[in-house]
C-alpha cells in the first residue's frame, strides 16, 4: 500500500505526553487518553515493561529506541534525533493522530519533541505537548526539600563545565546528566574518571570539598525505591554513576539579606523569618 501525503493543515496532528517516572502511576488521564485513542503511537521509555504497558494501551506502537547507535556502533545522537522526528512527521503527514509518550516530562531534557512540535507547525499541523512528572519533581519529593525556602539553579552537567555559569552557594545546585559530564560529542554514553574530577575541582571553587552532595535517581517502579545516596564532594570521580543519575548539592552558606533593598523596601531586619 502506497503511502499518500495529505495537505498541510488538514486533519494530521501530533501530541507529545509524558509518562512521568513511575509505570502507569504517574500519567494523566489526559495523557493516557490521547495514548489510547491514537492512531501510532511512538515512544522513548527506559525498559521493556514501560514498552509493554503503552501496547497494552494501543496496540499500535512504535518504540524510537530502534534509532540509536546499537552494540558496537558509533553515532552521534543528532542524526538519532533528526531520525526520530522524521519517523514521527512522516506518521502525521499520513493524516493521522500521532502520540509521543516519552519517560518523564516531554519537554525536559528532550529535543525530539522540541524539534518535532517545531517541524510540525513549520508545515502546517497542529502539535502541542502536555505534561508529565518529571526526575526534579521526584527528587524535591523524595528528598523533603522545599525548592522555595532557599532558591535553586539547574543545568545539564556537561553546559555548566563548558560556560561561565556561577552557581550561587545559598542555593540548591540541580546538575542533570552528571553521568555524562564533560561528554561533547554526543556519541558515548558515560564519563570517566578525569572528567569527573575537573568538574570537582571547577565545583571547589564554591563548595568544599568534604561538602556532603546527594546522588539521586528516582524509583521507575512502585516496588523500587530512589537512590539517594549522600558523598563528600571529593568522592564525586569515584561514584557509580547511571544515565538517570542526578547530581544535587545543597547550600553551603547561609542566605544574606540585601541590605541596600530591605532599606528601599523599609523592612527591617527584625521583620524576616
Amino acid at each position: 500500500m502506497s503511502l499518500t501525503r495529505v495537505e498541510p493543515g488538514e486533519t494530521g496532528r501530533l501530541v507529545f505526553v509524558g509518562t512521568g517516572l513511575q509505570l502507569a502511576g504517574h500519567i494523566s488521564k489526559l495523557s493516557q487518553s490521547y495514548i489510547e485513542n491514537a492512531d501510532i503511537v511512538f515512544s522513548i521509555v527506559p525498559d521493556g515493561f514501560a514498552n509493554r504497558w503503552l501496547e497494552s494501551l494501543n496496540g499500535n506502537h512504535i518504540s524510537l529506541q530502534c534509532h540509536y547507535a546499537q552494540e558496537g556502533e558509533v553515532k552521534n545522537r543528532r542524526d538519532s534525533y533528526a531520525e526520530m522526528v522524521e519517523a514521527i512527521l512522516q506518521q502525521v503527514r499520513q493524516d493521522k493522530l500521532v502520540v509521543v509518550a516519552l519517560y518523564g516530562h516531554p519537554g525536559v531534557f528532550s529535543c525530539v519533541s522540541h524539534l518535532a512540535i517545531k517541524q510540525a507547525v513549520n508545515e502546517g499541523y497542529e502539535a502541542n505537548m502536555l505534561p508529565g512528572i518529571s526526575a526534579e519533581a521526584c527528587l524535591w519529593a523524595d528528598l523533603g526539600i522545599d525548592p522555595g525556602s532557599n532558591g535553586h539553579q539547574s543545568f545539564e552537567a556537561t553546559q555548566f563545565m563548558l560556560y561561565q555559569h556561577h552557581p550561587d552557594p545559598a542555593t540548591y545546585l540541580l546538575l542533570w546528566q552528571i553521568a555524562l559530564a564533560g561528554e561533547h560529542t554526543l556519541t558515548e554514553f558515560s564519563t570517566d574518571q578525569h572528567r569527573l574530577e575537573i568538574l570537582v575541582d571547577h565545583l571547589s571553587q564554591w563548595y568544599p570539598l568534604d561538602h556532603q552532595v546527594i546522588i539521586y535517581e528516582a524509583a521507575n517502579l512502585p516496588i523500587q525505591s530512589p537512590r539517594i545516596d549522600q558523598i563528600p564532594l571529593k568522592d564525586l570521580p569515584f561514584a557509580p554513576l547511571s544515565m538517570i543519575s542526578t547530581l544535587l548539592i545543597p547550600p553551603s552558606i547561609p542566605l544574606k539579606l540585601n541590605q541596600l533593598m530591605m532599606k528601599k523596601l523599609g523592612i527591617n531586619a527584625n521583620d524576616i523569618g
